[in-house]
């Protein structure tokens, strides 16, 4: 599956700030990091994390879209 990361640089908080557009249930910003690939990675672990839980939940993924840069998470 693919979702959509937005990873944005917030001058305010020195950080990169990381949104999960199809997932509208968690609050967002829901991750960052310091540099951009931190920042992806965060991403990475909080999507195999939100999959993992609606599957063991037996609840349904939100279907993907294609907003931009996109991680295939197996």
């Amino acid at each position: 599956m693919k979702y959509t990361i937005v990873i944005q640089r917030s001058e305010e908080d020195q950080c990169y700030m990381v949104l999960l557009p199809e997932f509208t249930d968690i609050m967002q910003p829901c991750t960052h990091g310091e540099t951009y690939e931190d920042a992806l990675k965060n991403a990475q672990e909080v999507l195999e994390m939100l999959i993992e839980s609606s599957l063991a939940d037996s609840e349904t993924l939100p279907e993907p879209k294609t907003l931009g840069k996109s991680l295939e998470v197996v």
